[in-house]
């Protein structure tokens, strides 16, 4: 009888290979996220529109709390690039006019939800909600130090009045922003935005 050695032996096969497009189904979660938030995002919703089982998913992605946080990941990369744009902008104004113009277009796209990811999921109320307000929180802190840092930058320039407060003038950009986002979830037009864009910017400080 003849023996076998390791050499012969056939090499461990790997687990399944998976049988999704794991862009496509993360791109299917980022729309039930924007498009429900992540208190009503159920595990049945996602799974139903990535096409996969939960054990496919906790696989892939993590768990629910994973899976956003990489959708998120997504969604600030694909729709948010307006707002890496608006701080290369020549004036302060010219910033906020980019914020906002960008923000409407992506509000009120005909292929997207409405509203912004960010603003529904940060009211969510659940069990992780601490969690998920926190996580956004954070990456807010981040785009809001960009922004104040740009403002300064104005006022170095002359662009901006020297009392101004460059916090405050950013806290109204997100103010303006957030509300033309729940506006937006709510059913309002493009039209009815770029009218708020307008009023705003003929308000807008100047030095």
């Amino acid at each position: 009888m003849e023996s076998t050695t390791l050499a012969d032996a056939p090499a461990p096969t790997r687990g399944r290979p998976r049988e999704f497009c794991t862009d496509a189904a993360l791109g299917a979660a980022l729309g039930v996220f924007w498009a429900k938030g992540y208190d009503g995002a159920s595990m049945a919703d996602l799974t139903a529109a990535m096409g996969i089982t939960k054990p496919s998913l906790y696989a892939a992605f993590g768990n629910k709390e994973q899976l956003f946080h990489q959708a998120l990941d997504r969604y600030e990369a694909e729709k948010l690039a307006y707002t890496r744009e608006a701080l290369k902008q020549p004036s302060a104004r010219a910033v906020a006019e980019h914020f906002m113009r960008g923000a409407v277009a992506a509000q009120t796209s005909t292929c997207d939800p409405k509203g912004c990811m960010g603003v529904i999921s940060a009211t969510a109320c659940g069990a992780e909600a601490d969690s998920i307000k926190a996580h956004i929180m954070e990456r807010r802190a981040s785009s809001n130090v960009a922004l104040v840092a740009r403002f300064q930058q104005a006022q170095r320039d002359g662009d901006l009045p020297a009392h101004l407060d460059p916090q405050g003038l950013a806290f109204y950009l997100y103010a303006l922003l957030q509300g033309m986002a729940v506006l937006a979830s709510l059913g309002a037009t493009r039209a009815d935005l770029d009218g708020v864009v307008n009023t705003s910017l003929s308000m807008w400080p100047s030095a």
